[in-house]
């Protein structure tokens, strides 16, 4: 774990997304992830995709990972979906969470537009991957930190 990347969030913070993880995967079957690190030197899109692999997320059973990538030193920001939930979700909905979240960096309020986009991801995974009754959280859900 990056130092850089740790001391991003303060301890509230880091909860506050946690909460939001918890509370996002509560009603679905869907996989909500956090990365955090100072720099991307690449595409963001393509550094997500990297992330989204190092991090397993294609392995879940219905395809239906949500990878929240953030370089905050460079400000890049990207949402990644698996196909399964790209296959179900409407073509601008990761563009509406985006601007929501990156609404809220523009106030500095990192940790609070992280959230609110967090939640967003999951209302539409648990309308497209309700809970089932023998769910598993297929995937950690601390925040990783590059």
């Amino acid at each position: 774990m990056g130092l850089l990347s740790k001391k991003f969030l303060n301890e509230a913070e880091e909860a506050q997304l946690l909460a939001a993880i918890k509370d996002a995967e509560k009603d679905s079957s869907g996989e909500i992830r956090l990365h955090i690190e100072p720099y991307c030197k690449m595409d963001v899109m393509d550094r997500a995709a990297d992330v989204f692999g190092l991090l397993e997320m294609h392995k879940t059973a219905l395809r239906n990972g949500v990878l929240f990538y953030l370089a905050y030193e460079d400000h890049k920001f990207a949402i990644l979906g698996d196909g399964g939930i790209n296959a179900k979700v409407p073509a601008n909905f990761w563009d509406e969470i985006r601007d929501t979240v990156t609404s809220s960096f523009k106030a500095k309020k990192y940790a609070e537009g992280l959230s609110q986009g967090i939640r967003m991801a999951g209302e539409q995974l648990s309308t497209h991957f309700p809970y089932q009754s023998n769910d598993k959280n297929e995937l950690s859900d601390e925040i990783s930190y590059g």
